[in-house]
């Protein structure tokens, strides 16, 4: 994977997560909840040069975790829907096949594992790490308004993980968001200054059987 830009992490990237002033609910729960889903998927997980990649179904995006703590996605439908590479900011990197997003994760020691992986990353990333009341998620704020979220209970929802974009810098690099195949645009709500918001975001959810 190339070097991410890397991202100073605050309180503000939190944009749809709701954090939590000590580390233990919410990190712990956020560590037990999404090991859950890996050891479900052990086939989904892959071991990369500088971490582990893990999966969705259709294995079209994948959330890294590592040295990078990233998103990546198929590029193709985007340019389809209009997307127009060279106006894409510099955080966004896209390749002949790939768009990624994400943040140096510069904390990281290589790990046995894919779990230990990722409890490493909550331990190191405490800000990233939040809940998202609406959806009953956890999830990581990799900057500008992207996230990777999982269910705190996948038995009752019926989104188990959420690859998160902030459609704005698509929209400015040419892209119909409401045409991109595969992906919802959609308003999510979400806590700014103790009130309810609705923003925009393009979602990528997943059912996992």
């Amino acid at each position: 994977m190339k070097k991410l830009i890397v991202i100073a992490l605050s309180a503000s990237l939190l944009l749809g997560l709701t954090g939590c002033a000590q580390t233990d609910v919410v990190a712990k729960t956020a560590v037990t909840s999404f090991v859950s889903i890996l050891d479900k998927n052990s086939d989904k997980i892959y071991e990369e040069e500088d971490g582990y990649a893990f999966t969705s179904p259709s294995e079209l995006e994948v959330f890294h975790i590592g040295e990078d703590i990233a998103i990546s996605f198929e590029l193709a439908p985007f340019v389809e829907a209009g997307l127009d590479i060279a106006l894409l900011p510099d955080y966004i990197e896209a390749s002949d096949t790939t768009i990624t997003i994400g943040m140096k994760n510069n904390e990281y020691e290589s790990s046995e594992n894919a779990n230990e992986a990722f409890a490493e990353l909550v331990a190191n990333n405490r800000d990233a790490i939040g809940y998202h009341a609406a959806l009953d998620h956890y999830g990581v704020a990799l900057g500008n308004g992207n996230m990777f979220e999982w269910a705190k209970d996948t038995s009752t929802n019926d989104k188990d993980i959420v690859f998160v974009l902030n459609p704005q810098p698509f929209i400015d690099a040419g892209v119909d968001v409401t045409q991109v195949e595969g992906w919802v645009f959609a308003k999510v709500e979400t806590m700014e200054d103790g009130k309810k918001v609705e923003v925009d975001k393009l979602l990528k959810p997943y059912d996992l059987k």
